[in-house]
């Protein structure tokens, strides 16, 4: 039974997930900003199920949290919780292509095999110095800093590397209290500085050309379409919910550009 949510914009309170603090320090992070509710079915605002086996049954839980403003088109959060299954919390910034902006991008998974975690501001286009240069001028600082603090998550495959900067934060880090004090120390004050980056970066952005928007928005759709083909969560969610629900989910609200 799924508590009544009228907005994407209400509070995301999934009892024992183990990313709520990151999703109230984004959530707190925005707060200056004049945040509108985005539209999202109501089916995929909360949905629980259970996985397991017959005997230990494990609750589900996968909520969103969306919003808009005036440079974002969207600002969503995937939220899943399925005790030692999984737990994931998918931030992700969409800028509208009229300014120039990258995507925030942030991914924080706990499977049983151990944490996997990602930060980055991804661009639309990798291979325009004027679109990526002053944001890694500013990032590749913030990389280095945290990147000498977290084991490397090892090597991306060659057909992701256009979708990804320079400033790519990826680890992994064990289950137990030696992840656990990484995350509290090093991945969520990364997390909370990139994100302050990125909405300096957005809060100096201008209106570009129409014809500059429109290689943005290009840029965009192919970030877009190759994250909805490739997203790694397609294989859970379908075992969590279905794959008819996890396809109208990934493209209707995760990449619904």
């Amino acid at each position: 039974m799924s508590p009544t949510r009228l907005k994407s914009t209400d509070p995301v309170d999934i009892p024992g997930w183990t990313w709520q603090p990151f999703l109230e320090d984004a959530i707190k992070a925005m707060n200056s900003l004049n945040i509108e509710s985005y539209p999202v079915k109501d089916e995929f605002l909360f949905k629980q199920d259970q996985t397991g086996s017959k005997a230990k049954p494990v609750t589900v839980t996968t909520a969103t949290w969306a919003c808009k403003t005036e440079k974002f088109r969207q600002v969503r959060a995937a939220c899943v919780s399925a005790g030692g299954a999984a737990s994931v919390l998918n931030f992700v910034i969409n800028p509208l292509a009229r300014f120039d902006l990258p995507f925030f991008g942030g991914d924080l998974v706990t499977l049983p095999a151990g944490h996997l975690l990602a930060l980055d501001l991804q661009p639309a286009d990798k291979s325009d110095e004027s679109h990526t240069q002053p944001v890694w001028d500013r990032l590749l600082p913030l990389f280095e800093h945290w990147r000498s603090k977290l084991p490397d998550g090892g090597p991306i495959p060659d057909e992701a590397q256009p979708f990804f900067s320079p400033g790519f934060l990826w680890t992994r880090l064990p289950l137990g209290e030696e992840g656990d004090h990484l995350i509290e120390t090093v991945v969520r004050p990364a997390f909370n500085e990139y994100l302050k980056l990125y909405l300096e970066l957005a809060a100096t952005a201008q209106p570009v050309s129409d014809s500059r928007r429109d290689h943005l928005l290009a840029g965009q759709r192919r970030y877009t379409d190759y994250r909805a083909e490739k997203d790694p969560a397609r294989g859970m969610l379908t075992r969590f919910h279905g794959g008819e629900w996890t396809e109208e989910y990934i493209h209707t609200v995760l990449f619904d550009l």
